[in-house]
């Protein structure tokens, strides 16, 4: 396939196709998608999770702000569009690791419900697994790991999510409501929900 206006000459139906490489990894790969506030816990369950993962035989790959915007995407700002864009960015690698038959498991605030439904699309409704890292504000705020809400309330920061811009928390994804659970507990009730979608094929 070729589109000769942009000279992009395609090249995804002469490639080895996903189920090939999901044969090979003996699983099933898919795109786990979790969205929560800062400081809601997000990427501590994910690496819980990727070790668990990987401790079962299973390859993965996370990623988060911190390894995306210090790569990829360092040109960007956080602008309305730069934050669309981040996203954006972020639903397309995610889709090669799925191609290559990669567990991926994302850790994005992702506060809108039309910017997760861009990645859905980009990534595929099949293939994307929204997970809902529910942790009260003032839970996300005392922890304060990285400074940020101390800066939003010190005027520093713009448009933060949780305080002075929204976040539309998701209606259909799969709820960790993390008050009242450990890491490994919150960790535990994704694992329970994920292994069946991508346990190993025979």
């Amino acid at each position: 396939m070729k589109d000769e206006g942009n000279n992009i000459f395609s090249v995804f139906d002469e490639i080895l196709p996903r189920g090939e490489k999901e044969r090979l990894l003996k699983q099933k790969s898919k795109v786990i998608w979790m969205t929560g506030l800062s400081g809601s816990g997000k990427t501590t369950i994910a690496k819980y999770l990727e070790r668990y993962l990987h401790e079962n035989g299973y390859l993965t790959q996370l990623l988060d702000g911190d390894n995306i915007r210090s790569g990829i995407n360092n040109n960007l700002g956080f602008s309305d569009e730069d934050r669309t864009e981040n996203i954006r960015r972020i639903a397309e690698v995610s889709k090669l690791f799925l191609n290559c038959g990669v567990i991926t498991i994302n850790c994005f605030v992702s506060p809108t419900k039309a910017i997760r439904e861009m990645a859905k699309s980009i990534i595929g409704e099949d293939d994307f697994i929204e997970v809902f890292i529910d942790t009260p504000l003032e839970v996300c705020e005392a922890r304060d790991v990285k400074g940020l809400y101390k800066k939003e309330r010190a005027g520093e920061i713009k448009d933060f999510t949780g305080i002075s811009a929204p976040f539309e928390a998701p209606e259909d994804a799969l709820r960790i409501e993390t008050a009242d659970l450990s890491i490994e507990e919150s960790a535990k009730k994704i694992i329970d929900y994920l292994i069946p979608i991508i346990e190993k094929k025979a």
